[in-house]
């Protein structure tokens, strides 16, 4: 069974970059989705990107489109979230997920429900 587990977060100054980074262990990700979700607290989780392992087709959310990019490492089993220019309202808990049976398009809609496995997260706050 696919397990999920998130790093990469912590503080970063307004402007900054970071990368998150989202590993697999039981499977691979073989003919998965994998997608980055973020929620703050008393808000809905936000879909912000998402990737096909069979085809590399992937989606962003509007709110991230230009700065985020999400990428897939098959040979370490990691799926990466780059993240540059980050403001304030780029701070949240960040999730991954994967499923496989969610297809992916550039104007999908990325919902939370779709996926099956999900990692514990991982915080990132932009503050100066």
């Amino acid at each position: 069974q696919l397990q999920l587990v998130e790093s990469g977060g912590s503080l970063v100054q307004p402007g900054g970059s970071l990368r998150l980074s989202c590993a697999a262990s039981g499977a691979t990700f073989d003919y998965y989705a994998v997608a980055w979700f973020r929620q703050v607290p008393g808000k809905e989780l936000e879909g912000v990107a998402c990737i096909s392992e069979s085809d590399r087709i992937t989606y962003y959310a509007d709110s991230v489109k230009g700065r985020f990019t999400i990428s897939i490492d098959d040979s370490k089993k990691t799926v990466y979230l780059q993240m540059k220019s980050l403001n304030a309202e780029d701070t949240a808990v960040y999730y991954c997920a994967a499923d496989q049976w969610v297809f992916v398009t550039p104007w999908m809609n990325l919902g939370s429900a779709d996926f099956g496995s999900w990692g514990p997260g991982t915080r990132v706050t932009v503050s100066s």
